[in-house]
């Protein structure tokens, strides 16, 4: 699809900050909520079959409508980009999307998640299209709880092609996601930690969470980040490094032998929500302030039908100085009352 020549970005608003004083600073933005793997902890098989309704291509932002919005919110101080799904390979015509949103002024990061399995077909074009690094999904190095962990679909060869052409591409630094769960991967985080090492690939591990409604997530499944760094240290030293940025999502921790480094993303037991400046927009165009959000706001209605620039300004500001979240903090608390959250293939991880 031609994506119409985008016009010079505005001056920046007045910058935002919500209830608690967080500003507004990275979006994800969803391109598809369709997905080629089923992992149990997030689109469960049978949950997500063969006849479940996905949304119509109709009901899906073009690729104008996102870049639209998305200059927008740059207006209002984003300045880092993360386009997800689903999975976000399967939209057609990416790369025509990502090398816009890189020439967006005001933009200083923009990355792509991905679980890897059509990276080695597309990461020469997205590097070409401007796109800067990727992370990718991978759970366990072992073919048969690969297969468990991803629904029955893919492989690992297939996303260590990925990774292979990703590096070859140019695309840098490449960090890897894994979800640890107790009893079903946790005894291989150690043969992705001795695989990667060296590489100059990142290891973030993601401790296992409540995300969507489907899946049937069980706390004594949850591994603390903190036993897998003692597991880690004990077998290779390493130290603490500081955040990058004030928001950054992982604790970082570098190899003592110089074998690169590793992180920890802790939202179970070490919620980060009161440093958290992500925003994200849903494929159908829905504005959510928090991964565990119950409802969005829809931009895509007011955006078809007619509004102005100004007045979805004035939306998104006022969502975002409304907002409260902190789910991860009250996480007991909320389960407790039920509450009900978006699937996290409409909004990205």
């Amino acid at each position: 699809m031609a994506i119409a020549k985008v016009q010079p970005i505005l001056p920046r608003q007045r910058l935002i900050q919500d209830t608690l004083g967080r500003p507004l600073r990275d979006l994800r933005l969803s391109v598809i909520d369709r997905c080629n793997f089923r992992c149990p902890y997030c689109m469960p098989r049978e949950r997500f079959h063969d006849q479940y309704r996905f949304l119509k291509s109709s009901e899906r932002l073009d690729f104008n409508e996102l870049l639209r919005l998305t200059r927008l919110f740059v207006q209002l101080g984003v300045v880092k980009l993360r386009v997800t799904g689903g999975e976000p390979l399967l939209r057609a015509g990416l790369a025509d999307l990502i090398g816009d949103l890189t020439s967006l002024p005001g933009i200083a990061d923009v990355a792509l998640t991905t679980n890897g399995v059509l990276l080695a077909q597309h990461a020469a074009e997205l590097r070409a299209a401007g796109l800067q690094r990727v992370t990718v999904s991978l759970d366990s190095l072992d073919p048969a709880v690969f297969s468990q962990m991803a629904g029955g679909f893919g492989s690992v060869k297939d996303v260590l092609e990925g990774i292979a052409a990703a590096q070859r591409a140019g695309l840098s630094p490449i960090k890897l996601n894994a979800v640890v769960q107790r009893g079903i991967n946790d005894h291989q985080v150690l043969d992705l930690v001795e695989h990667f090492r060296g590489s100059g690939i990142i290891v973030r591990f993601i401790e296992y969470m409540d995300v969507g409604n489907r899946n049937d997530w069980n706390r004594e499944r949850v591994v603390p980040s903190q036993q897998l760094l003692e597991l880690i240290h004990a077998r290779w030293p390493v130290g603490a490094l500081d955040p990058a940025y004030a928001s950054e999502v992982a604790r970082r921790y570098a190899f003592e032998d110089g074998g690169g480094e590793i992180g920890f993303i802790s939202s179970v037991t070490q919620p980060f929500c009161g440093d958290c400046s992500r925003a994200r927009l849903s494929s159908d165009g829905k504005f959510y302030t928090c991964l565990f959000a119950a409802e969005g706001t829809d931009l895509r209605a007011p955006l078809r039908g007619g509004a102005s620039d100004e007045e979805l300004l004035q939306m998104i500001r006022a969502v975002w100085e409304r907002r409260a979240d902190r789910y991860s903090e009250l996480r007991d608390k909320l389960r407790a009352r039920g509450v009900q959250h978006v699937e996290m293939n409409y909004v990205g991880g």
